[in-house]
């Protein structure tokens, strides 16, 4: 069971407000932004969204309006992933109640599962919860702590999972991608989740990727593919290198804060501060920031990417 396409999918910001108070106008916005950039899915309410900082009545009004705003061809996922198994159902029903694509979930990161089949027991009942819509595992352990390998895990989750579609695949195990995709064998997805290695990915066979950097990169990565499928490897590596100077410069200036900022700088479509425990930039760190995207070339090659794409 699988309904998302081939391409890339962006995992949202949270837009917000001073205060962190939600700002779900921007979202219709957003949406329409996303499609015109040529990205297939919106992966909402995950690690890029802050999904685990809010609360489960926000982010079932979050989901709502996704599911309102998309324009024909977008698909939203839901990250409904929580420390209780029981809320993860409650925002599992919500989202098929909504009209969502898909969902997707975590594992969870206080209590861990111990074994592959601990995982697939906290997995199954929060599929069952949307039994009308695919599901999909979000794999990410340098969040979560829970590190068992995919290639294990997909085969006792289709026996268990009926709606079981795929895995989010954000980890830099790529031999054990490569043998993840190699078991899923064309009837599961598997999707890239390391913007900066998406080149590597899409070597061992990736047709899907989800990524924060998508939701205003997306060109850069659209000339990425395009010239890897035309077996331009030398572009190929020039445009992965743009992308990996991005995340370098996200890393350096503190990670989602940082990618956050970058939104507005790239698209104009600001999204707002970050809610705590992550700090905001400052106003001199984000004039800095800024500088430093454009000493690296990255808005002359988002501009570059564009155009290409739309010749």
């Amino acid at each position: 069971m699988s309904s998302l396409p081939n391409g890339l999918i962006a995992a949202p910001f949270t837009p917000m407000m001073g205060g962190g108070r939600l700002k779900l106008a921007r979202i219709p916005a957003y949406a329409g932004q996303l499609a015109r950039d040529g990205v297939k899915g919106a992966f909402i309410c995950g690690t890029t969204g802050e999904g685990a900082s809010l609360t489960g009545e926000e982010r079932q009004r979050i989901a709502a309006e996704w599911c309102a705003a998309r324009p024909a061809g977008l698909k939203v996922i839901v990250h409904v992933g929580t420390n209780s198994c029981v809320q993860s159902q409650i925002l599992a029903r919500h989202a098929q109640s909504v009209g969502a694509d898909a969902i997707a979930t975590l594992a969870p990161s206080f209590f861990r599962p111990a074994t592959i089949g601990n995982l697939v027991d906290w997995c199954a009942p929060v599929a069952a919860a949307a039994p009308d819509l695919p599901f999909y595992y979000y794999h990410m352990p340098a969040m979560t702590g829970v590190n068992f390998p995919m290639k294990e895990f997909l085969p006792m989750a289709a026996e268990r999972i009926p709606t079981f579609a795929g895995i989010k695949f954000t980890h830099e195990d790529l031999m054990d991608f490569g043998e993840t995709l190699t078991a899923a064998g064309g009837r599961f997805a598997v999707m890239a989740g390391r913007d900066e290695i998406l080149l590597s990915f899409l070597v061992l066979g990736a047709t899907q990727a989800v990524g924060s950097t998508y939701n205003y990169a997306a060109p850069i990565y659209h000339r990425l593919m395009a010239m890897y499928a035309a077996g331009n490897l030398v572009e190929a590596r020039r445009w992965q290198g743009v992308a990996r100077g991005l995340v370098t410069l996200i890393v350096k200036f503190g990670g989602a804060n940082a990618n956050k900022a970058i939104m507005g700088m790239a698209t104009g479509l600001e999204c707002g501060p970050v809610r705590t425990p992550l700090r905001n930039l400052n106003a001199q760190q984000t004039r800095q920031l800024r500088a430093e995207l454009e000493a690296s070339g990255f808005f002359t090659s988002l501009a570059e990417a564009g155009k290409a794409r739309a010749a």
